[in-house]
């Protein structure tokens, strides 16, 4: 699963996906597919994309006010996607 999935999920779905990265704070996928990290002021030391592979739990959004907010682990996350934990190498192009 990388950034780019999630993006692509946030939009299709109009939600938003909060995950935690370990210096405590929160990454929020937006649904307009941008990755945001509230109270970052500077350069950050760490990468999403690494952060991201570490997450465990993520925040699901919907949008939509007939759905509330829920907490899913990786795995679901992964078959909202369509893909297995670590089935992305298959989306990928060759160069």
């Amino acid at each position: 699963m990388k950034l780019a999935d999630l993006r692509k999920l946030s939009i299709r779905q109009q939600v938003r996906i909060h995950f935690r990265i370990q210096n405590g704070m929160e990454c929020i996928i937006t649904e307009h597919g941008l990755a945001q990290v509230p109270g970052l002021h500077s350069v950050p030391d760490f990468n999403l994309e690494q952060e991201l592979a570490s997450a465990a739990e993520f925040l699901y959004e919907p949008l939509a006010a007939t759905s509330k907010p829920r907490q899913i682990q990786r795995e679901e996350l992964a078959s909202l996607l369509g893909t297995g934990p670590s089935d992305s190498a298959h989306e990928h192009e060759e160069e």
